[in-house]
């Protein structure tokens, strides 16, 4: 079915602002654009905006997903130019300065633009093994955290029934693959989840026992910090009862394992539970706006844009946020986003405006970077100034808390940690959904 948006387009004169993605940097642009004289549509394929920086608390059953992921539409509420719609982007046809689009009821939606926005963020990227997926599942969207939840909680209750004691010990094995501040936040919530929340739920076993891998290609964790706080956080890490394995990467994986090669050679470890954390992969929609412009992509598959986050060879589109490269080499980072989604929302306006100079280009200014490690412990360097333990864990819980939106979420948020910290590092969500408890159960040896 055909369901054409030209009709919205033909009752206004004011310039048309299509903006795909609701994510960090989608958000921001079109908020941007709330007080320019324009009618911006947001487009994405779910109804909510992702707050992804703490979607491993998700899984780890210290927050709900409502909390961190609101409704699109609550989100610009307050913006009366700005109108969502549910639908997923198949195709930019820039020559007719058209968006296309399906709805959820399979129909087409065409959307005229005079600027266009592309926001698409990224995925996972297995380095060329795609069938992984199915063994090490990542975290990128609400489904993702709930499912890796149900597994990792799903695991502890198999290996209860377990009467085996290799089938019991191979439940109770995880395996992290990537170092990153994803990697080593996952795995630091792994140690507390076995250490500290699980050991007086379960009879048969000793969840205090359970073996937990963090693994990196590279020869540091958190490879982007300063080297203090790379050895502060393999320590504590360490000291949590992790073995973390640097300079060793994943060769192979199935159901039951997962095939490592290191320093000391290749190894087979048993484990049922394996996480991806290693690398993203950009949105279709780069390798999309590649091809229709000739303009090259990096390894990554993030699409070059210009110093003002244009497109070469498409005059008002805007690419920004993981899904492109920049001559200066920007880390795929929530901060990167959002300010390139302001930049982007101001230039416009100014173009509507009638401003034809040339704009400056977009300078990221860097405010910081910083991860948990477990309950009170963080590593953060702000401005150059590396901090570690209770002060930096104390920062991070600000940063994150005020990034989130709305009041609510914020003091939701903020009741859910300090349960968890006062009351023996409870669990408050530890909901194992019919979804996940099946594909834990499909991965028995039985039924492989």
């Amino acid at each position: 079915m055909h369901n054409s948006a030209l009709g919205h387009a033909e009752t206004t004169r004011r310039p048309q602002v299509v903006v795909i993605g609701g994510g960090f940097g989608g958000v921001r642009a079109a908020k941007a654009l709330a007080r320019a004289d324009v009618d911006v549509t947001l487009v994405d394929r779910t109804n909510h905006h992702l707050f992804q920086p703490l979607l491993y608390q998700v899984a780890a059953g210290i927050l709900p997903p409502g909390l961190i992921a609101p409704a699109l539409r609550r989100v610009v509420a307050k913006e009366r130019t700005i109108r969502t719609l549910l639908a997923e982007v198949h195709a930019v046809d820039l020559e007719r300065k058209v968006v296309r689009a399906a709805t959820p009821t399979e129909q087409t939606l065409e959307l005229p633009y005079d600027y266009l926005v592309v926001a698409g963020g990224a995925t996972h990227a297995y380095f060329g093994h795609p069938q992984w997926s199915r063994f090490a599942p990542g975290m990128k969207t609400v489904d993702d955290a709930r499912m890796l939840r149900s597994h990792i909680l799903g695991a502890y209750e198999l290996a209860e029934l377990a009467t085996d004691d290799a089938e019991r010990a191979a439940r109770l094995t995880f395996v992290v693959v990537g170092a990153g501040p994803t990697g080593v936040e996952i795995t630091g919530q792994l140690a507390e989840l076995a250490r500290h929340v699980l050991p007086e739920d379960y009879r048969s076993i000793d969840t205090r026992q359970a073996r937990i891998v963090l693994l990196d290609a590279g020869p540091s964790v958190l490879a982007p910090f300063a080297p203090k706080l790379q050895d502060y956080t393999r320590r504590r890490l360490e000291e949590m009862g992790v073995e973390v394995r640097l300079n060793t990467a994943a060769t192979a994986m199935d159901h039951e394992s997962i095939t490592v090669k290191g320093p000391a050679g290749e190894e087979r470890i048993v484990a049922r539970t394996k996480i991806w954390a290693a690398g993203v992969q950009a949105s279709p929609l780069a390798a999309m706006l590649a091809k229709a412009t000739g303009t090259w992509t990096d390894r990554a598959g993030r699409v070059a844009v210009n110093p003002d986050c244009s497109l070469p060879g498409a005059d008002g589109v805007y690419a920004i946020g993981d899904m492109v490269t920049t001559a200066d080499r920007l880390p795929g980072v929530a901060q990167v986003a959002m300010q390139q989604g302001t930049y982007v929302g101001k230039r416009i306006a100014d173009r509507v405006r009638g401003d034809t100079s040339t704009p400056a280009p977009f300078r990221y200014v860097d405010k910081g970077s910083m991860a948990t490690i477990g309950a009170r412990q963080a590593v953060a360097q702000v401005r150059g100034v590396p901090l570690t333990g209770y002060l930096a864990y104390l920062l991070w819980c600000y940063v994150h808390v005020m990034f989130l939106i709305g009041w609510g979420n914020r003091l939701g948020t903020l009741y859910d940690w300090l349960r968890s910290l006062r009351h023996a590092r409870n669990r408050g969500h530890r909901l194992i959904g019919p979804t996940g408890a099946t594909a834990a159960v499909e991965e028995m040896p039985a039924a492989a």
